[in-house]
């Protein structure tokens, strides 16, 4: 795109901006159902979202991606809080911040791009579940009871007319985004005709309405600020208060710096851009540490929001920071206009989010995969929905490198030739293959030193020794046939395993007048 003309520039703003009061109006169920699940008052969970998002905004490695109070965080916090309390969380989520910034200023962010591609498309499908089943609490009343009757046809009523505009408005006009027409259109239509349906404000009234948690009425236990640490109790600072913080500052720092990388990765794909994943941790650190300072509960990105954003046309960092300031205005000024909201033009809004979300071209894509890829995606999927995505996708890189270690260890092969050198019979074994440790074992038992000849060459010219333990296996064989007194010459060998076969020097001979200069490792470009 040619930024330099005034009319895209132009566009772009507006899209940005638009989309971010989008996203803003989405924010405000979710933040406040995370800081539920994570045992906390709604504010520390909107707060959090506001000051997360704002800073990531500006700062991040990937404009145009959402950040705030996360689900997949409130479950681990949820834990904490119950056990210790609130003031443990809030320790927590600065040591998170912390550790996130040293991931970015080590530059580990870069290694989220040796996820596998069934893992990702596993971790996308995971998330979309998990948004989904997120939203069947909804169609529960205040008292939490399932809606029925004409309750549950009001509700479906408003999804369905949501949905048909987010689908059908497109085909008119572009001018504003879909979404945030639906929730405008759909939120008139219902306080016209007076439908009796289940708002935002009722969701709020378990705890308050959204103007009394900003502006107190009585209200215990709302957002404190940095007055948190005048209320900590006696003998908090102490080493066992960091052990009990330590295990789930490290839990929340790799499921919150995963979901951000992976999102980070998705959104480059929808844009075709590349955004930068140590610069997203460091800004990601800082504002956790700062949302810990100020007694909220943190965040990271969310894939719902990101996509609401992306496809609403903000690319761009103006569209998170509309998106964060719009929240605050919404929860200093607007919060009786947005009480009027029914929940039932949010669900909507978050179904559009799963069916634009879920790869339904997976199914296909498995029909071409290996079955070890499509067992690899339906893993990941099944480990995001049951536990969470820290432990998925671990598991998915885990069983990725487990697959692809066995299928490359039985790869490695000889081909053997005999000829006669000064009336000796000389027998070489050309090694085709990878030698690491998992085919380590398989290379020895390829070799025969009790019945080979007495001299033997082995030429590693198709082969690439990639580990110490692939120069532990030489060694070993070198060993082997010295002590059936054989002589052995290794051809081909990169300079590095000449240094570090510590028997070739003293046992055997080593050809190094052809060998190829290559390494056994390189580093990659540094991001």
């Amino acid at each position: 795109m040619n930024q330099s003309n005034p009319s895209l520039k132009w566009q772009t703003y507006k899209n940005d901006t638009l989309s971010g009061i989008t996203v803003s109006l989405a924010l405000v169920p979710e933040a406040v159902a995370f800081a539920f699940v994570a045992g906390v008052h709604p504010l520390v969970g909107l707060y959090a979202a506001i000051i997360v998002g704002l800073i990531t905004a500006i700062f991040g490695g990937r404009p145009g991606m959402i950040t705030a109070a996360a689900g997949s965080l409130a479950v681990v916090m949820m834990h904490l809080v119950m056990e210790h309390g609130a003031s443990y969380l809030f320790l927590a989520v600065i040591m998170m911040g912390v550790f996130q910034i040293f991931i970015g200023v080590m530059k580990w962010g870069r290694f989220i791009r040796m996820v596998p591609s069934p893992v990702m498309l596993g971790f996308v499908n995971g998330l979309a579940l998990i948004i989904l089943f997120a939203q069947f609490g909804q169609f529960k009343d205040v008292n939490g009871e399932w809606l029925t009757g004409a309750s549950m046809n009001i509700m479906l009523m408003i999804i369905v007319a949501t949905l048909a505009i987010i689908y059908l408005l497109p085909r008119i006009t572009k001018a504003v985004p879909s979404a945030l027409a639906a929730i405008v259109l759909v939120s008139i239509a219902v306080i016209l005709f007076d439908v009796n349906a289940v708002t935002v404000g009722d969701r709020a009234s378990v705890s308050g309405t959204l103007e009394s948690l900003v502006f107190g009425d009585g209200v215990e236990g709302g957002f404190q600020g940095l007055s948190w640490f005048t209320t900590l109790p006696e003998g908090f600072w102490s080493l066992q208060t960091l052990w009990i913080v330590l295990p789930y500052a490290v839990i929340l720092t790799i499921i919150g710096s995963v979901e951000s990388l992976l999102t980070m990765t998705l959104i480059d794909d929808i844009t075709n851009t590349r955004g930068k994943g140590n610069k997203e941790c460091i800004a990601l650190g800082a504002a956790n540490c700062t949302a810990g300072t100020f007694g909220t509960m943190g965040g990271c990105a969310l894939i719902g929001q990101s996509m609401i954003n992306v496809n609403s046309g903000g690319t761009g960092r103006l569209s998170g920071v509309t998106a964060a300031l719009g929240l605050l205005v919404i929860v200093l000024i607007a919060s009786s206009w947005i009480e009027m909201v029914p929940i039932g033009a949010l669900v909507g809004l978050m179904f559009f989010v799963v069916i634009a979300t879920f790869n339904w071209s997976s199914w296909n894509i498995m029909r071409g995969m290996t079955k070890a890829d499509a067992f690899i995606m339906v893993l990941v999927t099944l480990l995001t929905v049951i536990f969470d995505l820290a432990v998925a996708v671990i598991a998915g890189v885990i069983v990725s490198a487990l697959v692809f270690a066995w299928q490359h260890a039985q790869r490695i092969i000889l081909e053997e030739s005999l000829e006669e050198r000064d009336g000796k019979t000389v027998k070489t074994y050309k090694v085709n293959g990878p030698l690491f440790f998992a085919s380590a074992k398989n290379f020895i038992d390829l070799f025969d030193p009790k019945d080979d000849p007495d001299c033997v060459q082995i030429d590693f010219m198709h082969s690439r020794v990639y580990d110490h333990t692939g120069i532990e296996a030489i060694n070993n064989l070198t060993q082997k046939y010295q002590a059936a007194g054989k002589k052995l010459v290794l051809k081909h060998l990169s300079p590095e395993c000449q240094v570090l076969l510590s028997d070739a020097k003293q046992l055997i001979e080593v050809n190094v007048s052809e060998d190829p200069h290559y390494h056994v490792s390189i580093s990659g470009k540094k991001e």
